[in-house]
């Protein structure tokens, strides 16, 4: 069995998966991806803070979609 590994959201804002509109997004279910890279941004006040993954894997899912509002400590992506 595949252990799972959720990265949560570290403060409440919105969730974008990609760094512009016209930019295609960090990631999409079913990309690798190495501990350190960027999957995500969360903005806080016209701040934008990195989302990273904190192991290498396979991500299986995305939990918020884009633009959407995320609370802190909520699940966002779920790696394998």
């Amino acid at each position: 069995m595949t252990e799972k590994t959720t990265i949560k959201s570290p403060m409440p804002g919105i969730f974008y998966r990609q760094p512009d509109p016209d930019d295609p997004p960090f990631a999409e279910p079913g990309d690798t991806v190495e501990a350190g890279d960027t999957i995500g941004l969360v903005e806080v006040m016209k701040n934008f803070h990195d989302i990273e993954a904190d192991s290498s894997g396979t991500i299986s899912e995305f939990l918020v979609e884009n633009e959407a509002e995320v609370e802190a400590d909520q699940a966002i992506v779920e790696i394998e």
